[in-house]
């Protein structure tokens, strides 16, 4: 609805038509892979694909769902409000480092099974960087995080990352406004 919405606030939306275009194919692409190629090539009811397809879904979002939830609400992230203007006051930068945490981030199974998003911090800063490379980056972050005096958040672990999650989770309900 968004996308086609004249504008959004004070922004002007007005996307490109190959944004509509692609917009429209890949949906196409996505439904024809998913939906129909497996109804036409598995020889499953429409009610055990339908299980499937959901159960996909379900994985797919509560994995997703977890990973973020770990790497940005758990203590010790900040969650900062911008000013009167609308502007962030910190650099790009000190803003990843502030708002992002890691975990797991000795775990291969994690880094694997997770494309290295276990490693937010890197993540956040080198994007285009293939995660493979998160772990040798990660003690050159961690050295310019102390050089500046920049917070370094990490959960040792998966599970020490979900206490702290509940942990900060548990601080929410109780006070009315995040710091």
């Amino acid at each position: 609805m968004k996308f086609f919405q004249k504008k959004i606030g004070a922004h002007k939306n007005k996307h490109p038509k190959s944004e509509y275009f692609n917009l429209f194919f890949y949906k196409a692409i996505y439904y024809f892979l998913f939906i129909i190629l497996p109804l036409l090539v598995l020889d499953v009811s429409w009610w055990q694909f339908l299980i499937g397809f959901l159960f996909l879904h379900i994985a797919q979002g509560l994995t997703m769902g977890l990973v973020f939830q770990l790497a940005h609400v758990v203590e010790g992230t900040h969650f900062p409000v911008p000013n009167e203007t609308g502007q962030m006051e910190e650099a790009w930068a000190e803003h990843q480092m502030r708002t992002t945490a890691n975990f797991a981030t000795h775990n291969k199974f994690a880094a694997f099974f997770l494309g290295g998003l276990n490693r937010q911090i890197e993540h956040h800063l080198f994007p285009k960087v293939c995660h493979i490379h998160y772990g040798e980056i990660s003690v050159i972050v961690k050295k310019t995080a102390m050089e500046f005096n920049l917070p370094y958040i990490e959960n040792k672990s998966f599970l020490s990352a979900l206490r702290s999650h509940f942990l900060t989770l548990k601080k929410f309900s109780k006070v009315s406004k995040v710091d």
